[in-house]
């Protein structure tokens, strides 16, 4: 292991220590906070630690600073030589992101049991990733007594927000004069299901109101948070070896955004199954056929390949754009090729061709 990989990966454990120690103070004097902001940290320089050790960079060239949280989660999600989470994986931790930043930087109230959910799904991701990159179990990094513990923990989604709403509209109730309190106690669980949908940032004001009215007026919460309804919480296991995961339920569509969306979360979910299906750059493809790049370059401008949507597609990544191809492109390729040699499909090329 690197010598920054492994200090990268010691402070990673540090701020998971301290995010535990945190939840598990008597008091409740900046827990949540203080919780989040350093589970998140940790979350940060585990990330990084990984993208290294599987030969990435986290400075790019001419920048004098590491990549971001963001950035961190669109590598280790997509990236095929760095890739090591999944898109379940990817969700939770944009999630705590985005509550983290709620946190740290406006008003944000959490109960006991899902700042609990929050924490618990977010050691078990710890572990996952020091066992698939590392090859270390997170109890070798931690006593086996660190783990973050409640004593009212949720069952499953819809039982935690039945509870969430209850205490909601408590606030809301006519002469409270308590709106403020609510709307924080509804922004992470706006957060929760904006991050599920694949929208990135914080909810605004506004939208908060929206939601308090339609609490106000006896909407059903599941009606207002209409895609926390496709996740589940599921337990596994006890004691150090706990595992609490959020994850998509089985046969439930999954709401897919445009890829240019504006403030679309770096996990959007298409985006992913995108890069899931075009899966091949102009090397891979090559080697698939048997070509050098150059030449299945050329067989793809022969054939008009890239205005074939199910072999061709230019996927963005943020500010980037990828040229990228399915699997399907390799029989296309093949098929031209039994019609046509190699040899004169080159000779034919124009001699300023575009690149794959």
């Amino acid at each position: 292991m690197k010598r920054e990989t492994k200090l990268l990966l010691e402070k990673a454990c540090d701020s998971l220590v301290l995010s535990i120690e945190i939840f598990n103070r008597p008091h409740d004097r900046g827990r949540v906070s203080g919780t989040l902001i350093h589970l998140d940290h940790g979350f940060e320089m585990l990330m990084k630690a990984a993208i290294i050790h599987r030969g990435g960079r986290i400075i790019e060239s001419g920048s004098r600073e590491t990549i971001g949280f963001n950035s961190c989660v669109q590598r280790s999600l997509s990236d095929g030589n760095i890739k090591y989470l999944t898109n379940n994986q990817a969700l939770v931790l944009q999630t705590i992101n985005e509550i983290r930043n709620a946190a740290q930087h406006y008003l944000l109230d959490m109960s006991e049991s899902q700042l609990y959910v929050h924490v618990q799904s977010g050691v078990t991701i710890f572990r996952d990733v020091m066992r698939d990159v590392f090859g270390r179990e997170l109890v070798s990094h931690l006593p086996s007594r660190v783990l973050p513990i409640s004593t009212v923990p949720p069952t499953d989604i819809v039982t935690l927000f039945d509870s969430e709403i209850a205490d909601i509209r408590k606030l809301l109730h006519p002469g409270k004069r308590r709106r403020i309190e609510a709307m924080a106690r509804i922004r992470p669980l706006a957060i929760l299901d904006a991050t599920i949908r694949g929208e990135n940032g914080q909810p605004s004001n506004n939208e908060l109101r929206q939601i308090s009215n339609k609490l106000i007026e006896g909407k059903a919460w599941s009606d207002i948070f209409r895609d926390v309804a496709t996740v589940e919480i599921t337990p596994d296991g006890s004691g150090h070896t706990l595992s609490l995961r959020i994850t998509k339920k089985e046969g439930v569509p999954i709401s897919l955004v445009p890829p240019d969306t504006d403030g679309a979360v770096v996990v959007g979910v298409k985006r992913v199954n995108e890069l899931d299906f075009y899966n091949l750059g102009a090397k891979e493809l090559a080697q698939k056929v048997g070509l050098t790049p150059p030449k299945v370059v050329a067989v793809v401008n022969h054939i008009g390949l890239r205005n074939d949507k199910d072999c061709y597609k230019e996927v963005r990544i943020g500010k980037s754009k990828f040229k990228r191809y399915s699997q399907k492109a390799v029989p296309a390729i093949k098929d031209a090729l039994s019609k046509q040699s190699i040899d004169e499909i080159w000779a034919l090329r124009p001699r300023k061709g575009s690149r794959a």
